[in-house]
């Protein structure tokens, strides 16, 4: 073909950066664009994100509010200091380090660390370990899970008839736990460190919600049941949660550090994604393997075309796409090898109008981009198509 690479010894023969270093020279994540729903650990999700290539809108679904000064926190604490429980069980890190600071300011620090030295203290996993430590204790147990679920069958197991239970809470109450360590006939006692509550600015939220509706995200990433809800709760007050469940549903992927997490999106019948292990490094690893494995990926005019979020990938070599060129790419894929007409490119072509001359141009921009002119052809008083090799799937091929 005559728009296929030039070959060795040929001007232009060039090889792309892939070929020179026999790996991609971008990350997995690259020409994708992933939401970040986080409060807490933000920076560091978002990080993880950028260095395997992804683009991060960062949009905190809510905020923590620290009770300190809470008189519920207070009456907790001396409660258990006056009556000491059997078992206390820690969530999290920030909550059980904000717990003890908070009985320091109420001058009941040391009682409190004196009560905690005689319980049982189990751990939910290895961050909150480290703050039971440098508070100068040691937990007596911690699944190897980092489950809540595991915690409460080792109670269970171990039978709580009669038994004083604390459980540090973290934001929210834990759905069913308390209840189960009730009916197995467990004194629960809730220490309520602090409350998530909705964001101050509410811009940037909106700004996610309305970009999953528009799909020009890829995934969205949720650490925190809390910040599921509080989104879903913003796209409702803004009558726009049956798009952005549509759109959750079918093309931007939802992705959850765990099955607690999940739990408001899959009220909602949402499929999400999680890793194994409910940790932010397998969070990224998933999304690594799975929004590639998305990508479609097609035959055109001799070079390998891998159609992502925001950027194409041509034999390798990635191609930043702007809004307009990848709106018009999308709908040529869709029937690939087929003629697709001005007038339907110009329904997906966003902002266009009705004026036809607004598709030449965007699609003149969109080959500039691709850097392969001859991957779209032109079909004269038609439209458009993707020239799809003659050696692809036939389903593809134009008749």
């Amino acid at each position: 073909m005559d728009d296929q690479r030039p070959g060795p010894g040929q001007p232009g023969a060039e090889r792309t950066g892939a070929e020179r270093h026999g790996s991609p020279p971008h990350g997995p994540l690259a020409g994708f664009t992933i939401g970040v729903t986080a409060a807490r650990r933000a920076d560091e999700l978002g990080a993880l994100l950028q260095r395997r290539g992804g683009s991060v809108v960062h949009a905190p679904a809510l905020r923590i509010v620290q009770l300190a000064d809470d008189t519920e926190l207070l009456t907790a604490t001396k409660e258990l200091i006056d009556h000491v429980p059997d078992v206390v069980v820690a969530t999290t890190a920030i909550g059980f380090r904000g717990w003890v600071e908070a009985a320091d300011g109420w001058g009941h620090g040391e009682a409190l660390l004196s009560t905690l030295r005689g319980v049982e203290l189990l751990a939910r996993g290895p961050k909150v370990k480290g703050a039971i430590r440098a508070a100068g204790l040691t937990e007596s147990w911690s699944p190897s899970s980092e489950s809540m679920a595991e915690v409460l069958d080792r109670l269970l197991t171990q039978g709580v008839e009669g038994r004083r239970v604390a459980l540090q809470l973290h934001g929210e109450p834990l759905p069913g736990f308390v209840e189960a360590l009730e009916e197995g006939g467990a004194d629960v006692v809730v220490v309520p460190v602090y409350r998530w509550m909705p964001p101050e600015d509410l811009a940037p939220v909106d700004r996610l919600i309305d970009a999953v509706v528009a799909r020009t995200v890829d995934a969205v990433t949720f650490t925190s049941a809390p910040a599921a809800a509080s989104l879903l709760s913003r796209a409702e007050e803004r009558g726009r949660l049956p798009d952005l469940l549509a759109a959750l549903h079918h093309d931007v992927l939802a992705a959850c550090v765990g099955p607690v997490t999940a739990l408001p999106l899959q009220a909602h019948g949402i499929d999400t994604l999680q890793p194994e292990r409910f940790r932010l490094g397998p969070l990224v690893q998933v999304l690594c393997a799975e929004l590639p494995a998305r990508a479609r990926t097609l035959p055109v005019a001799g070079h390998r075309v891998e159609i992502r979020g925001h950027a194409v990938l041509v034999d390798g070599d990635l191609r930043p796409v702007p809004p307009a060129g990848m709106a018009l790419l999308h709908a040529l894929s869709r029937r690939p090898g087929w003629v697709v007409s001005r007038a339907e490119l110009l329904r997906v072509l966003p902002g266009a109008g009705r004026d036809e001359h607004a598709v030449e141009t965007a699609m003149a921009r969109l080959r500039t981009a691709l850097g392969a002119p001859k991957l779209i052809h032109t079909v004269v008083k038609r439209g458009y198509r993707l020239a799809l090799d003659p050696s692809a799937d036939s389903k593809y091929a134009d008749v």
